[in-house]
């Protein structure tokens, strides 16, 4: 099986010559050549920020920082060569990636993606914007395992032939289960019409990143986020880990200046040593109070013993009394309402009925979370029994 990226990606993307930028030869000195305002930013308050001043427009340290870390915590054997700076693009957010690869290799009218619900929505949002249809695929929901159906998903690439990317969710979100490596492996040996795109937000609070195997797979795209384990959602900064040749083609297609001065400095602070060691310390804390609130939570009357998917994300989907939808919602608006505790209802979803999602907090929040959802089901159970 031979791969051509050539013949996936759009001829006129493929070949795209990237806007050049004032700050792409030079970044010190007199800079007379971007039109910027010489006499500083408004407001005053911050004159000596250098923010009258484009950003970088590659972040070659930060790349090169995040692929170190990458490939320092992998154990996967035989690749052909360790990330570097070169296999990665940077996104406000990787939405901004999931769009620019649904650009990039969908035409719109006639090629579709496939996604597998239960799963995040911006897939199916970022395909309706591009005029591309959706091929859903579900995970497997019966045994609660929410894996991803392999030989399901290779039929449905076999009988559907425009299909040009498929969405994995690894640790899925609502379901909080990572997606098992040799499945994804599978997929990609047998699958070389299109990109593999495993989305990892959460994959700090499970372990090993599949980021590594682009140098070895061509048709695999990794997603990534400062938003979660380093707690940096205010920044909206997005990964992208891809082939050489595929980070090419993503970085020509990105805005010239797409991540700000701001991002910039706080994401190159974030993966400094003392910094990745303290967000490891905290998905560890994190993984902690999850298993504390499992406890508690699923020790009330009609809330259901088992937890729902995996325990691989920073959060908990629960099933409330066997799949009753009524009353988790009921009990999501009171907490909400009543109790100012907001989780998240996901009893629409696929293979979720009656579920609530609900985020690990700090051990105060945690402790108000579980006093709080105790004392509205109680209510609940009273008024469902008058």
């Amino acid at each position: 099986m031979v791969f051509a990226l050539s013949e996936i990606v759009r001829p006129k993307i493929y070949n795209l010559e990237p806007y050049r930028c004032a700050r792409d030869d030079f970044k010190e000195g007199v800079l007379l050549d971007a039109n910027e305002n010489a006499s500083g930013p408004i407001p005053q308050d911050i004159a000596d920020s250098g923010l009258h001043r484009y950003p970088d427009p590659h972040q070659i340290e930060f790349k090169s920082a995040m692929a170190k870390y990458r490939n320092d915590t992998s154990s996967f054997a035989d690749l052909p060569e360790k990330l570097s700076a070169e296999n990665l693009c940077l996104g406000v957010g990787s939405d901004e990636s999931i769009d620019a690869i649904i650009r990039a290799c969908c035409v719109p009218g006639k090629e579709q993606i496939l996604t597998m619900p239960p799963t995040y929505g911006m897939y199916s949002v970022c395909a309706d914007i591009n005029d591309v249809e959706v091929v859903k695929c579900p995970l497997i929901t019966g045994d609660n395992s929410f894996q991803m159906d392999t030989d399901a998903v290779l039929e449905t690439l076999k009988r559907e032939p425009s299909i040009k990317i498929v969405f994995i969710t690894s640790p899925g979100n609502p379901t909080g289960a990572k997606i098992k490596t040799e499945r994804i492996e599978k997929l990609l040996q047998n699958w070389d019409a299109g990109m593999v795109v495993v989305d990892e937000a959460y994959v700090d609070f499970c372990g090993e990143s599949t980021a590594p195997l682009v140098t070895k797979y061509p048709n695999l795209c990794v997603l990534q986020t400062l938003s979660k384990s380093f707690g940096l959602a205010g920044i909206r900064l997005g990964m992208t880990y891809a082939s050489k040749e595929f980070a090419r083609v993503l970085n020509s297609m990105k805005a010239p200046y797409n991540i700000s001065s701001v991002t910039s400095e706080y994401a190159l602070k974030a993966v400094q040593n003392d910094s990745i060691q303290r967000m490891e310390q905290n998905a560890k804390s994190c993984k902690k109070e999850q298993q504390r609130l499992l406890q508690s939570l699923t020790a009330l009357d009609l809330v259901d013993d088992q937890y729902v998917g995996g325990l691989d994300a920073n959060f908990l989907l629960l099933r409330i009394n066997k799949g009753d939808n009524k009353l988790a919602n009921k009990l999501y608006q009171k907490l909400a309402t009543e109790s100012g505790v907001v989780v998240r209802y996901r009893g629409s979803e696929l293979g979720c009925e009656g579920c609530l999602r609900i985020t690990v907090g700090t051990p105060e929040e945690n402790d108000l979370l579980i006093r709080e959802f105790a004392r509205q089901l109680d209510a609940l159970k009273e008024t469902e029994s008058d």
